[in-house]
């Protein structure tokens, strides 16, 4: 069992880390949660009602509004979006919401894709709808950024493209490239199981994204010791990443049944 760094900002949210809570999280967080205390928050929200949540409902503004209060200077949200498409429209919530962020103070630090390899939904006079957006919300300059590096397609010393000018003309120089780069803000993941997870478990819950993309999220945007908070949890993905890869973790939800399967999932390795 990984041995957790004690957070004590005060006496409440010592009490609440690394476990699970069913309360409706605004609630939850002014209840609870002190002003400037969490270093990361990821999380989807049950946009455009796409997905019965055991008919829960949630207040976007209140949400964002707390999200703002708890998170810490230069701490990150990721906030998990994509649109209803009806009658042929996009809703653009998503954008709507992204701007609201802005609006009461986080910047739009960037605007990421969630890129699904195997979606199987077909639109007849459109092409295949297979992504979400990963809005990321700064609170400030980021503290955190360890980026991911992926192998280069080519490495080592080339003539390079360097200061093209108003005339047009290539000037080349020798330059290394290097065996790595960071990746693009595009990510792609399968989904379905053995993608999104291997926890069956999981799928009792009707939207499930995968846990390389929480950890992906939690290693670009923390650091051990630091605490991670889901607001609406679900099945509990974004805290089993963070518990993995040691860091604090805490997750709400308002639905008793989604925090049992939260539970289920991440117990395995707290024994």
């Amino acid at each position: 069992m990984q041995t957790k760094t004690k957070f004590e900002v005060n006496s409440n949210l010592s009490l609440i880390l690394n476990n699970f809570h069913v309360d409706e999280c605004v609630n939850f967080m002014k209840n609870n949660m002190a002003d400037n205390s969490v270093d990361l928050i990821i999380t989807s929200p049950p946009y455009d009602n796409l997905r019965n949540y055991n008919g829960y409902t949630f207040n976007f503004k209140e949400i964002a509004t707390e999200l703002y209060r708890i998170t810490k200077k230069g701490g990150i949200v990721v906030w998990i979006v994509g649109d209803k498409i009806k009658n042929g429209n996009k809703s653009l919530t998503s954008f709507k919401q992204a701007l609201y962020f802005q609006k009461i103070g986080f910047n739009v630090h960037d605007v990421m894709i969630y890129a699904k390899k195997n979606t199987p939904f077909m639109r007849s006079n459109a092409y295949t709808n297979s992504y979400e957006y990963m809005f990321v919300f700064s609170k400030g300059k980021p503290k955190t950024f360890n980026p991911i590096k992926e192998p280069t397609v080519r490495n080592g010393m080339e003539m390079l493209v360097a200061n093209k000018g108003a005339d047009a003309k290539n000037n080349k120089v020798l330059k290394e490239l290097k065996k790595e780069k960071t990746k693009s803000n595009i990510w792609y993941y399968a989904v379905g199981l053995g993608g999104t997870t291997n926890d069956k478990e999981a799928f009792q819950h009707p939207a499930v994204y995968p846990e390389q993309l929480a950890l992906d999220h939690i290693l670009s945007w923390s650091n051990e010791g630091d605490i991670v908070f889901d607001p609406m949890c679900g099945s509990g993905t974004t805290c089993k990443m963070a518990f993995l890869s040691n860091r604090n973790f805490i997750g709400v939800d308002i639905s008793e049944e989604y925090i049992e399967i939260s539970k289920n999932r991440l117990k395995k390795y707290r024994d």
